[in-house]
């Protein structure tokens, strides 16, 4: 299940870099003189025009979510499973349960992806 929820998360944070850095390539920027000072305005292809946040923003936000994702590791002892997420796992006195809370609460805005499972949910 562990190694199922992280690489689906890999999976829905490979489309949205992919839309990304599509639309950024279809982005144009122009320059135009206003009240004597140039100005540059970025002209966003018709699809992102209606989302709330820019290409360049989703990309970010990928990779401070794969940054996270790469923190939350299961933590191996001696080469072994311990069930428990490395970073949450504060010295073995939370005992964090892997999949940890925070790659749960990760996934769940892709609830309503066809290969998300009710077994994520946080």
């Amino acid at each position: 299940m562990t190694d199922d929820l992280v690489q689906f998360l890999n999976t829905c944070l490979d489309e949205e870099q992919r839309a990304a850095e599509d639309a950024l390539r279809r982005t144009t920027v122009t320059r135009r003189m206003i009240r004597g000072q140039w100005v540059e305005d970025t002209v966003k292809t018709p699809e992102w025009r209606r989302s709330a946040w820019s290409p360049s923003r989703v990309l970010a936000e990928v990779d401070a979510k794969r940054r996270i994702v790469d923190l939350h590791q299961e933590s191996l002892e001696s080469g072994y499973s311990t069930d428990f997420c490395r970073e949450c796992d504060f010295g073995g006195v939370s005992q964090s349960y892997y999949p940890c809370a925070t790659l749960r609460l990760l996934a769940l805005p892709y609830a309503d992806h066809s290969d998300y499972r009710d077994e994520w949910r946080p």
